[in-house]
């Protein structure tokens, strides 16, 4: 029993998950390969090995000839007498070559043809490994910044987070634990090649399938997200069981499964709303916070109007159009955002709407309470930044 080769085949085994059926190929080929290098062919060498033992031998097969022409391949009757006289001419003689007898170079040969094997099956390995967690989320810790890049070890592979795929106003400190969504794995010469991302909307949609049990079950059902990095993400949720909520189920208890994802995200604003096939509805509840009084959706052209009251237009926009774009992003509609008075002016309401709402609710529709210092005071304001400049009404589109 070969005792110091089943040792080195079960440590690589364990430490590097090799097949050890891999590395006894890689052996046997090598030892064929120092015999092509000592004897200048290795046509008749067959490698006898036991895969249980790991004891191996090497024989040389040669013909018997009446004159010796080639003496790798064949060898003399008088020779081959000596070995057994039972040997005949044109028999086949099995002579044991002894791998202590291989040069130098012969040696070196079989041991670099052994180490790169090693090395091609340790590469194989890591890329089967990653390969697999494709399209979701791994968890990394940071080396070091390489000019706009950062360097990120997950384990047995490094990955580099490039400047495109950061958020904006992140900054990371060596040894700093983060999450990534693997964008693609690469199979190269020099290794596996990891494309991570912390921009990507399907990092949003692993953090909560991490953080809500109904959605990482299939009972909630993410079916689109909006986002833009760093700043606002919007997440359109469904559920397939009547009596789960899937907003209250992504939101948690106080708040708290929706509050990890915005902790991971370093304080990323989350909008969660309810998803409907209607596009109507679904556009009025992408616009939310802010209240709308009617939506005009055209399916066949992908086109939407949209009516808000006049103190309800810069919080429908958003600062600098944010809310707009991603509610179009969600839904992917180009949305145009009109005020009361906009729409009255365009005739798309009638000259009378004004008094025909005051009119309400004196019937006894209930009147809200929207004083400048209460309005203001607002999450939805505060969060949307908006201020009383005159929006840009243009459509917002995907």
């Amino acid at each position: 029993m070969n005792t110091e080769l089943m040792e080195a085949l079960t440590i690589l085994e364990q430490e590097k998950d090799f097949s050890r059926e891999k590395l006894i190929d890689a052996i046997e080929n090598s030892l064929i390969n120092a015999c092509k290098n000592h004897f200048g062919k290795a046509d008749n060498i067959r490698v006898i090995m036991d895969r249980e033992t790991c004891d191996y031998s090497l024989i040389q097969e040669k013909t018997v000839v009446e004159q010796v022409e080639d003496d790798v391949e064949e060898i003399s009757l008088e020779k081959a007498k000596e070995i057994d006289s039972k040997y005949e001419l044109g028999d086949i003689v099995q002579i044991p070559v002894e791998s202590k007898s291989f040069g130098r170079i012969a040696t070196q040969n079989a041991k670099n043809l052994i180490l790169q094997k090693i090395r091609e099956e340790e590469r194989k390995v890591i890329y089967d490994q990653y390969f697999e967690k494709e399209k979701d989320i791994v968890t990394g810790i940071v080396q070091r910044y390489v000019g706009k890049n950062i360097s990120i070890n997950l384990g047995k592979a490094d990955a580099m987070l490039t400047e495109n795929e950061q958020v904006k106003g992140e900054v990371f400190q060596p040894t700093e634990r983060i999450k990534l969504y693997v964008v693609e794995v690469k199979d190269t010469t020099k290794g596996p090649k990891i494309l991570v991302s912390r921009t990507h909307p399907e990092l949003v949609k692993r953090l909560f399938e991490s953080e809500v049990t109904e959605v990482r079950d299939g009972i909630v059902e993410i079916k689109s997200i909006a986002r833009e990095a760093g700043s606002r993400t919007k997440i359109a949720v469904w559920s397939n069981d009547p009596d789960v909520d899937p907003v209250g189920a992504c939101v948690g208890m106080n708040g708290a499964r929706v509050n990890a994802v915005v902790n991971e995200l370093r304080g990323e604003k989350i909008d969660i709303i309810n998803w409907s096939d209607n596009p109507a509805l679904l556009i009025e509840n992408a616009l939310s916070p802010a209240k709308v009084i009617s939506v005009a959706a055209d399916p066949d052209e992908k086109t939407a109007s949209v009516i808000v009251p006049d103190y309800q237009l810069s919080l429908a926009i958003g600062k600098e159009g944010q809310n707009a774009r991603l509610a179009a992003r969600l839904t992917g509609y180009k949305i145009d955002i009109k005020s009361e008075t906009q729409a009255i002016e365009s005739g798309e309401l009638p000259a009378n709407y004004m008094d025909m709402a005051e009119e309400y609710e004196e019937d006894g529709y209930p009147e809200e309470d929207y004083s400048g210092e209460d309005y203001q005071e607002g999450a939805g304001w505060e969060e949307d930044g908006a201020d009383d400049a005159e929006p840009d009404l243009d459509l917002y589109e995907e």
